[in-house]
């Protein structure tokens, strides 16, 4: 075990996006300049994009870095074997002011073909949303190719998609081949593999202030579809205090709900790192007497060789991931 770890947060990554707004200003308090942030990689390892450590005595380090130097200490030894000097994860903020466009990621297998990159199976939890706001994941029918690019032809695809109203705490678990999209007045956690690869296929006929539309993938998107694809992307979970309550479990990465109102004893029996995702309040995690204060909008990283902490708070609400 290496004595150097400890629990480590990190500079968040701002996005100016199209779509974005000020929710990650306002209600997650990041501070920035720019217009519209749409997204805040608060953990990354994507390419030109890496995460920098914010506290401690490897503030300046950056999340590569850390995982060249310390290996199997900081993602544990199964995660290693697996992705060698590649961080598996990706975790945001996301603030939809406006509706992000109509995508969907490709598998493991294509994503890797085409990009050299994973694949994005992802998953969102609601923060916050307006009223009548909404999420659009899949189908409201039945479909298959021919279908789908005939509707895409005459621009009527928001005929065939299924719209949910959404409120804090609705979780969705998005899998690569889904058709998807994240509506205005929507603010949410998302947890994913680490990939930046998107196939965007409708864009709301919207426009730049140069007047340009966003570019569009459909060729590459039409081979990345999964049209026989059961309607089990709602998440239901227990919201039982000061105990984890196992929300999504995947190949890629296990998300539970921990609401913390005491202070908890955890251990860490899996072979892997930590990720705490602060959605409501404030708590404190501690290891061997050293704590670290983690507020709404704000995320640690637990190393794997970190297996006793703490967790004191007296109401707060966090995502708790492992791989």
């Amino acid at each position: 075990m290496s004595d150097t770890l400890y629990p480590m947060k990190f500079h968040p990554i701002l996005k100016d996006k199209i779509w974005g707004g000020q929710k990650l200003k306002t209600l997650l308090k990041k501070e920035s300049n720019l217009p519209n942030i749409g997204e805040s990689w608060e953990i990354s390892d994507v390419e030109g994009d890496p995460s920098i450590v914010s506290n401690g005595k490897l503030k300046g380090r950056s999340l590569k870095d850390l995982l060249e130097t310390y290996r199997a200490d900081l993602i544990g030894e199964k995660n290693y074997q697996l992705f060698g000097n590649k961080f598996p994860l990706l975790i945001k903020f996301i603030d939809a002011r406006e509706d992000l466009s109509i995508q969907l990621h490709p598998n493991d297998a294509l994503a890797a073909e085409r990009h050299n990159s994973f694949g994005k199976t992802e998953m969102w939890y609601v923060m916050q949303a307006d009223k009548d706001a909404n999420l659009i994941v899949g189908f409201n029918q039945e479909m298959n190719a021919e279908k789908y690019l005939g509707h895409l032809e005459n621009k009527t695809l928001p005929q065939i998609l299924n719209f949910d109203k959404v409120k804090s705490g609705d979780t969705y678990f998005i899998e690569v081949g889904r058709v998807h999209a994240i509506g205005a007045g929507v603010l949410l956690a998302e947890i994913q593999q680490t990939s930046d690869i998107t196939y965007r296929v409708y864009d709301w006929d919207r426009v730049d202030d140069q007047g340009n539309a966003r570019e569009l993938h459909n060729d590459l998107a039409i081979d990345a579809f999964d049209f026989n694809m059961p309607d089990n992307f709602r998440v239901a979970y227990d919201r039982s205090k000061n105990r984890s309550n196992k929300m999504v479990s995947c190949l890629y990465f296990t998300t539970s709900y921990l609401k913390v109102t005491e202070r908890l004893e955890k251990q860490n029996t899996k072979d892997s790192f930590f990720i705490y995702i602060c959605v409501e309040g404030e708590a404190h995690i501690s290891v061997k007497g050293v704590s670290v204060n983690i507020k709404k909008g704000e995320t640690v990283l637990l190393p794997a060789c970190i297996k006793r902490y703490e967790i004191d708070a007296k109401n707060a609400t966090l995502l708790e991931v492992y791989v």
